[in-house]
């Protein structure tokens, strides 16, 4: 780093952050245990459907709740600790990013408020897709008031057709505005797994933390600042919650924190304006995004759920499946159906039933269920694992990659 970067760095608010947020980590761990038994009597409790004893044990729903409230806690002090050295006559208080800051907290709690809203309401999918919307409000009003810069720069190949650059105008509040739908339900589409919701949470956080460490050096320091003051409480506090949902798990993180982590993320994404670099972080979420598409939009039937199956016997887990009339398949449908068959991230089969009826069954639609397929049953704690590592590999490895190097092909003048 150069002296000059080190000079616009501010070591005491970092320093500062890193406190406070180790502080909050220790008070979310803590609350866990003794908050847990008032959610089961409030009756947010669920049961652990991949394992043997189901049925005998009661987990506490929505404890992403206790990790998003510490965290909202940690952001409010922080407010007096970045903005205190405007605080003096001589100096010129930042107007700007004081709302900004604002606009992000206020952002990051609605969402946690409607997260929460969800796990006792249990809404409908058609409703969850709204509720980001509702929640990143604040946010593209606040950019719209301070940049209303909606131009994007256009990749070299391109350039001689199209030209250097695009000015979007009302589109890119459009694509900002299904960023934070994306970010916040791409997380909870990938989930079932112990550890799975919270653990891609972190694994996204600190790729994003690192990104942000990088880039301090750049002329957008300012930008990555603010997203560290969010990245390094989020990995704090959202790290007991990990611990205590491993398998086995004591606790279920429910809609909350998926949403809470999904709208952080958008929120340090625009602000910091590196939102394409953040998607990249989702690479797995977006092919999980994909691959479930057939489901999602009926052209598949989708269960309820779609979780692996528990072999109680082996104590492992086989893909789920769903079972359908083969009449009762659009063109559409089976065109999908052969395309992620013959890519093998399915497999079905089609047999007739007693009465004559042509039926088909096909695993669903998942990652998960993907890498029961390519490997086998598999103990829960391996398949999380492994998830882990194809987030690590693919969500971040291959990101920095694509950043760092191959993007000097599309963007270097």
């Amino acid at each position: 780093m150069t002296t000059s970067a080190i000079d616009r760095f501010d070591f005491f608010t970092i320093a500062f952050d890193i406190l406070i947020s180790i502080v909050g980590s220790i008070i979310v761990n803590r609350l866990i245990p003794i908050l847990k038994e008032k959610f089961i009597k409030a009756q947010l409790w669920g049961n652990d459907l991949n394992k043997r004893n189901s049925k005998e044990v009661k987990i506490a729903e929505s404890q992403g709740v206790l990790a998003a409230g510490i965290f909202l806690v940690l952001m409010f002090i922080m407010i007096a600790v970045v903005f205190s050295e405007h605080l003096h006559p001589a100096s010129v208080f930042p107007h700007k990013k004081f709302v900004e800051y604002l606009a992000a907290l206020l952002s990051i709690c609605c969402m946690v408020l409607l997260g929460f809203a969800d796990d006792v309401l249990d809404l409908r999918w058609s409703v969850k897709l709204l509720l980001p919307l509702i929640a990143s409000l604040p946010l593209l009003l606040v950019y719209f008031a301070n940049y209303h810069s909606t131009t994007i720069i256009l990749p070299k190949p391109v350039r001689p057709y199209l030209g250097q650059q695009w000015n979007l105008g009302i589109l890119y509040y459009v694509y900002m505005s299904m960023v934070a739908v994306f970010c916040t339900n791409a997380i909870n589409i990938l989930a079932g797994v112990n550890g799975l919701e919270v653990g891609q949470s972190i694994i996204i956080a600190i790729s994003i933390l690192i990104f942000n460490l990088i880039e301090l050096q750049g002329v957008c320091w300012e930008e990555h600042l603010f997203s560290l003051y969010f990245m390094i409480p989020f990995v704090a506090c959202t790290f007991p919650i990990l611990i205590k949902n491993w398998y086995p798990a004591e606790i279920f993180v429910g809609d909350t924190l998926c949403y809470f982590a999904g709208m952080t993320f958008a929120v340090v994404g625009i602000i910091g304006h590196f939102s394409k670099t953040m998607l990249l972080f989702f690479i797995p979420q977006i092919i999980n995004f994909l691959l479930s598409v057939p489901q999602l939009f009926h052209f598949i039937p989708c269960p309820r759920h779609r979780l692996p199956r528990l072999d109680p016997e082996l104590n492992k887990l086989n893909p789920s499946e769903v079972e359908f009339k083969k009449s009762d398949l659009k063109l559409l449908g089976w065109l999908m159906l052969r395309f992620f068959s013959m890519t093998k991230f399915i497999r079905y089969r089609e047999y007739t039933n007693n009465d004559g009826e042509r039926l088909i069954s096909t695993t669903n639609f998942t990652i998960i269920n993907t890498v029961l397929c390519w490997f086998g049953p598999l103990h829960e704690e391996t398949l999380s694992r492994i998830l882990m590592l194809i987030q690590i590999v693919f969500g971040s490895l291959l990101t920095f990659f694509i950043r760092y190097y191959l993007v000097k092909f599309f963007y270097d003048s």
